[in-house]
């Protein structure tokens, strides 16, 4: 009975991992594409809730098999419920990336007499992206009138966005200049941009350090020891 469990949890495992159909998108206006997909994850999660709970009721004994299995199930609804799909990751990470160029144009459109909601817009509009979707949500709050303490305060919360967030409620709370306090912002994200190109081109020299010593290994083997060893191997013979 074990053995039927488990090979039916695999195969139902391999036919949800197998690539469905390619189904068309329906054309609508949407305020944030969806992800590619719709998240696997989430639209399987009964089953794979199902499956965990058969797996730990499969391998388990006793009476605790049955608490063990709601309990696995219970967890793996959890975990996936909580767990980030990899559309959402590559646009947080799009939209880090997209920052230093975000506040470098808010700087221009500051300097040209822009008031922040107006920059923000034209910021928006001007370079399109994950980055630029979020400043968009922002400018509609504040053209409903919405606190802009409150509104910067929950893009400081953004994970990407958060660096801009704080800087521009810093200048609202303290009235500073939004137009300094991006400038040095601006320098604050181009010398950390900087460090991780650094960082990476260092790193590329240590990863690159293994290849390149296996490709060399065999050639230092072939002209420098076979040569010796043959020619004190010949002398010896000839002696």
């Amino acid at each position: 009975m074990t053995t039927i469990v488990v090979a039916t949890c695999v195969a139902a495992a391999v036919a949800l991992w197998l690539p469905g159909r390619a189904v068309p998108p329906v054309a609508a206006v949407a305020p944030r594409p969806r992800d590619p997909g719709s998240d696997w994850m989430r639209r399987h999660r009964p089953l794979w809730a199902a499956l965990a709970g058969a797996a730990a009721a499969s391998f388990g004994s006793g009476p605790a098999r049955w608490p063990a299995a709601a309990l696995a199930a219970v967890a793996t609804w959890v975990a996936i419920g909580r767990a980030e799909s990899p559309a959402l990751r590559r646009r947080r990470e799009a939209a880090r990336r997209d920052l230093p160029h975000v506040v470098g144009l808010l700087g221009d459109a500051l300097r040209a007499g822009q008031a922040p909601s107006a920059a923000l817009s034209l910021v928006s509009a001007a370079l399109p992206g994950p980055a630029s979707e979020r400043l968009g949500e922002v400018v509609a709050r504040l053209r409903l009138g919405v606190d802009p303490a409150t509104v910067w305060a929950e893009l400081a919360d953004d994970p990407a966005l958060g660096p801009l967030g704080r800087s521009l409620g810093r200048a609202h709370s303290s009235g500073a200049s939004v137009l300094l306090t991006v400038e040095r912002l601006a320098e604050s994200l181009s010398e950390d941009r900087r460090g991780e190109i650094e960082d990476r081109a260092r790193a590329v020299g240590v990863k690159a350090a293994l290849p390149l010593g296996l490709c060399l290994l065999p050639a230092f083997v072939l002209l420098g020891i076979v040569p010796t060893v043959a020619g004190m191997l010949g002398a010896l013979g000839y002696s």
